[in-house]
This record gives structure tokens, C-alpha cells and sequence, in this order.
């Protein structure tokens, strides 16, 4: 008996992946050696009990097809009912599987709905700027990069805080008795700092950056904003912020801002809990505040809602219409005032405590203006995200544009610390790629490490070797690579705060640094590289991935092992098959790799 279907194959589902809505989506199921009375495709729209069912006809002595059009964007599930008469009896099965790719023959109907297809659908493709899905991307910590003062001098020092003595000293918190911080630290990096980091920022590559919160707020990691419309003083002014922008402008440099909306900082303007702007201003001090709405309090003015249970970030209500408008109206808004400064996108903090409606109505703010592009701080797949038990809506076109890569920093590491197998990694990759819809996926900002996790350096146990190993998948994978500072030369740093030291000047590891260069080099010459699609191959301790585009072919293989490992190309699985790429690769055939070493090889030298 062979029953056979493969969501990743376009033999199977035409097309692949996710689907614009009122677009046919043909499926083939293949049934031999076995005595099949009907087969019947089962579909259903997420949230719905009662599915849709098509019949399947078979048209090729085996071969079962059906056509379902997606009449709403949204989520759909699927699998496929046999029937099928064996020693006189009619046995009734399910083909399924957890995701996509193969699937699997079972006979207990209960666990479908773990194991259903996904088919995602989307109202519209997203923006997609040619500078963004062309460019990469380096994050900026602005406190921990360079002080571009003479003889680094410190400008708007805050009260109750510390500034290090040596930048080669680690960060630490000084904490109070409840957890709380008790004094903030700085190294005192700012916008000048930047500005005069930009030959680097060129020499290495780099077309965009995106900045960690530059608005006035207590913290050094400033997300507790102050005043949205107010640079902190200790980074600069909206003067240097304007010099800035026209620096990275004249130099092909885009920048993305960090949207903190979900909650503001407890001593802000808003809030201004200890009386910072006033005795009798902010909705701590005052219910006749105009602030006063946005916040909840259980009891006045010392108990309300705040983020995660820190009391230093009280939670906004993104309901609220005053709010709504503060952020996103079309005059003397946040986003109308950098907007029109000429910023060029913003990545939205939490994304999943922002409303659906509220993000649509800041993606809608940005197509007031040219290529303004909207990410979105996402850690799971975006597609299927539930937030606070809501289906979210991230990707069917009128929300976000893309957003951060996690799985993607999490697939790199967990291949490169032998935690799963190359062919668990591979199916979970493909799966993504998969549950995107195209432009969405290209979108993607990747990275493998960031403010919120460890050092890529550390996670991998001081091994430059396999750092080196992980920025070459970083730039393998489809979307935009982000560098965290100073990952390019060796930075190391646990979880908060150590993972936010200040850049190492003057100390860096000029041979990863070289490595990652020659990476950026690569990707900007390869067009393949930055639009082509994507297929993965794994197999006997090697983990290989290919891009192609109109004729272009890409193919990066590692030994994911920490054994020398014989290659042979025949011996790879390789997941969406629409392109075959082994044939690519038999000039690798009974070459012997040494433990996590690479290759890659392109149209040009096969």
C-alpha cells in the first residue's frame, strides 16, 4: 500500500505555500496498491467546526486531484479522508501531518486537530522596498556603541545613575530589595557616535540599521519612553537626530526606529508618577489629566496595570482613541513627526500586546509616505500567532510587513550545539517558509542574536568557529540578516544586561570580522541570495541550503557534526523539490569534511 501526499512538492499542492484569497489551490494525492473507495479533502477555515468537503477524483489510475478556492483570508486546515475496502470491509483513514511536508496514514480522527495541513491566506501582498529586502541590517544598542564627543564626554546625565568608568567594563544592575533598579547604568554611546561609525558601517556592508529606542526615558535600554517627540539627552538632540538621518541618507544607510506603544515609563510625562514633570501633571498625579484614560488603575494612584508586573512600565490602552491618535493621526502624531523627518521604518516592541486594528491603522499612517516599512516584534511563527487567546492577523497583508526572525536564530544555534537533528531543523524551516506568504517571508528581519538574547558568541561556548558557521546560515537564509553590534568581532555576553556591553574598539577579532565582510560581499553580489527560493537538504550529519532564481543556483552545505563526515550527494533529502540541487552538489561527492566545516558552491563553480 502506498498513500503519498507532500504539501512541500508543487506535484502535490499547486502552489506552494500560502495563498492570495480567491486563488485556486490544486491538490493531488497518490493512493497505490490498495483498494480505494473515495478520497475526500476536508477543509477548515480556522475557528470553524464544520469543514468543507471536496471530493477527489481519480483522473490517473491512482492519482486523486481537487481544487479548493479560499473564498476569505485567513487560516485553513486540511487533510484527506480514505476509504478504503480491505478483506470486505470499508476501513475508514486520514492522511495528515503536523505542519506540512509528508504526511502520515492514521486511523484515529481525534488527533487531526494537532495535525492538520495548514493553507495560509492573505488579502494583499506587503510592502516590500527594494532597499530593505536588498539591503542588511546592523542593530544598535545606542548607549553601548561609540561616544562621538570630544574626549567622550557625557552629555543630559540623569539622576540616579551610574556611568562606568572604562568601556571594558561589564554591565551590571544595581538592584533594590524588591528587584526593582535601583540605579541605571551608562556608558554614555550616542548619535555622534554613530555618525562618526559610518565608514565602518559602510566598509562592512551595512545598507540599514535599526535602533534600539532613542526617545527620553529613565532606563539605559529606553523603552520606558518619556516623551515620544524628545531625543534623550544623553544621545543628542532632534538636530543631531536631523544630521543623522541626512549622514546615512547620503551614504545609501535606511533607518528603522524602535516603536515602544504598548507601554510608556512610569516616571514619563504621561504617567509621571514621582512628580518629575510637575506635582500636578500625568495620570498618577492627576484624574483630570488628559493622560488619565490611557492607563488602568485598581487602586489610585499605586496599583494599575503594567507590563509583564514591572511597575516601571505601566500598560497603555491601545483603545483608546486619544492614544490611538497621540500615535498614528495624520498630524502632530509620534509616527507624522519621524515620519517626516525621514525615517524609514519603524519594528514594533511586543507586537503581540498591540491590537490588530491598531497596527493596521500605523501600517496604514505609513503608506502616507514612500517604502516606509512596519516590522513587527514577533518570537514564534507569525502566521498561526495567538496572542492572549486571539488568532493574530500579522501576515494577511494590512498589518505588519514582516517581522524578527527568532526561529530562525533558534534553528542556527540548536543545528550548530547538536541539540536536533539537521532533519528536525530542515522540516521546521521549511514549514515557515511555507506558512509566509512570499513577500512577507523575504521580509523577515533574521538575526542570531539581539538585545533579548544571549550573545551568538556565547550561546555557541566561545567557539569562533561555529560563530562563523552561524553567520554563513544567517546569510543563507532568505530575508534581510541583521548583525548585533559587535557580533562581527567576537562581542560575548550572557542574558540581560551582560548581553549589552559596550563594542569592543580597538579589541575586536579582525578574523571574524573579515569572515562576516566577505559574507556581505557575497549576498550583495549574489542575486540569488537575496531573492531566490529556498529549499533545504539534510541527511547524515550534513545540513545544506539552496537558493535559486531565474536561472541562479546557490548551495551551502555543513557538516553539522563533530566528527569528519563523507560526503555523498544521493544520501540528502531534499524538501521542496521544485528545483533539483543534487546534482549540484555531486562535485562535493566523497569530499571529507572536517567537523562543522562549509562549502558553498553557485551556478559558476559546478
Amino acid at each position: 500500500m502506498y498513500i503519498h501526499f507532500d504539501s512541500w512538492q508543487e506535484k502535490y499542492k499547486k502552489p506552494f505555500g500560502a495563498i492570495k484569497v480567491d486563488r485556486p489551490v490544486e491538490f493531488m494525492l497518490e493512493a497505490y496498491d490498495v483498494d480505494v473507495t473515495s478520497v475526500e479533502l476536508y477543509v477548515y477555515a480556522d475557528g470553524k467546526l464544520i469543514p468543507e468537503i471536496v471530493g477527489m477524483e481519480n483522473k490517473s489510475s491512482g492519482r486523486y486531484y481537487a481544487t479548493y478556492i479560499p473564498r476569505k483570508s485567513g487560516l485553513y486546515f486540511y487533510y484527506f479522508k480514505l476509504v478504503i475496502r480491505q478483506h470486505e470491509h470499508e476501513l475508514v483513514r486520514y492522511y495528515c501531518a503536523n505542519g506540512g511536508g509528508q504526511g502520515q496514514l492514521i486511523e484515529n480522527s481525534e488527533v487531526l486537530e494537532n495535525n492538520s495541513y495548514q493553507l495560509t491566506c492573505y488579502d494583499k501582498t506587503v510592502n516590500a522596498p527594494e532597499w530593505y529586502q536588498k539591503g542588511i541590517c546592523y542593530q544598535i544598542f545606542p548607549d553601548r556603541f561609540y561616544n562621538g564627543n570630544l574626549d567622550g564626554y557625557i552629555e543630559g546625565k540623569k539622576r540616579d545613575t551610574f556611568i562606568y568608568a572604562t568601556i571594558q567594563d561589564d554591565p551590571m544592575y544595581i538592584r533594590n530589595h524588591d528587584g526593582s533598579i535601583a540605579r541605571w547604568d551608562f556608558y554614555g554611546g550616542n548619535l555622534k557616535g554613530i555618525i562618526k561609525k559610518i565608514p565602518y558601517l559602510k566598509k562592512l556592508g551595512i545598507s540599514i540599521i535599526y535602533l534600539n529606542p532613542i526617545f527620553e526615558a529613565a532606563s539605559n535600554h529606553r523603552y520606558d519612553t518619556s516623551d515620544y517627540f524628545k531625543i534623550d539627552p544623553m544621545l543628542g538632540n532632534e538636530k543631531v537626530f536631523k544630521e543623522l538621518l541626512t549622514k546615512l541618507h547620503k551614504a545609501g544607510i535606511h533607518l528603522i526606529l524602535d516603536g515602544v506603544f504598548s507601554h510608556v515609563g512610569r516616571n514619563s510625562k504621561y504617567f509621571n508618577f514621582n512628580g518629575n514633570y510637575g506635582k500636578h501633571a500625568g495620570a498618577a498625579r492627576d484624574k483630570n489629566s488628559e493622560y488619565y484614560p490611557w492607563f488602568s488603575f485598581e487602586r489610585y494612584p499605586d496599583k494599575y496595570r503594567c507590563w509583564w508586573g514591572n511597575a516601571d512600565l505601566p500598560v497603555v490602552d491601545k483603545n483608546n482613541p486619544q492614544f490611538q491618535q497621540f500615535i498614528y493621526g495624520e498630524k502632530n502624531s509620534v509616527l507624522a513627526k519621524w515620519n517626516q523627518l525621514g525615517v524609514d521604518g519603524w519594528r514594533l516592541d511586543v507586537a503581540d500586546e498591540l491590537p490588530d486594528p491598531f497596527i493596521a491603522k500605523i501600517r496604514k499612517n505609513l503608506d502616507g509616505y514612500r517604502e516606509r516599512l512596519l516590522l513587527g516584534e514577533v518570537w514564534e511563527d507569525a502566521s498561526n500567532k495567538v496572542a492572549y487567546s486571539q488568532r493574530r492577523h500579522y501576515v494577511k497583508g494590512d498589518e505588519l510587513d514582516g517581522v524578527m526572525n527568532y526561529p530562525l536564530r533558534e534553528a542556527i544555534l540548536d543545528l550548530l550545539a547538536q541539540k536536533r537533528s539537521a532533519e528536525t531543523i530542515a522540516k521546521e524551516m521549511m514549514k515557515l517558509r511555507e506558512n509566509y506568504p512570499l513577500d512577507f517571508y523575504l521580509n523577515s528581519l533574521n538575526n542570531i542574536g539581539t538585545h533579548d538574547t544571549k550573545r551568538v558568541l556565547t550561546a555557541l561556548g566561545g567557539d569562533v568557529n561555529k560563530v562563523k558557521r552561524a553567520f554563513e546560515l544567517l546569510f543563507m537564509f532568505p530575508g534581510v540578516p541583521c548583525i548585533y553590534y559587535g557580533d562581527e568581532v567576537g562581542l560575548s555576553g550572557g542574558t540581560d544586561p551582560d548581553n549589552r556591553r559596550f563594542y569592543p574598539w580597538g579589541r575586536e577579532d579582525h578574523g571574524l570580522l573579515e569572515h562576516v565582510r566577505s559574507l556581505t560581499a557575497k549576498r550583495q553580489a549574489e542575486p540569488a541570495l537575496i531573492k531566490g527560493e529556498l529549499t533545504l537538504l539534510a541527511g547524515e550529519g550534513f545540513f545544506g541550503v539552496g537558493r535559486y532564481q531565474a536561472g541562479r543556483k546557490v548551495v551551502y552545505l555543513l557538516n553539522a557534526s563533530e566528527k569528519p563526515n563523507e560526503f555523498y550527494a544521493d544520501k540528502l533529502q531534499q524538501f521542496h523539490d521544485e528545483w533539483n540541487l543534487r546534482a549540484m552538489m555531486t562535485k562535493a561527492n566523497g569530499k571529507e569534511f572536517g567537523p562543522f566545516e562549509s562549502i558553498m558552491l553557485t551556478s559558476d563553480n559546478c
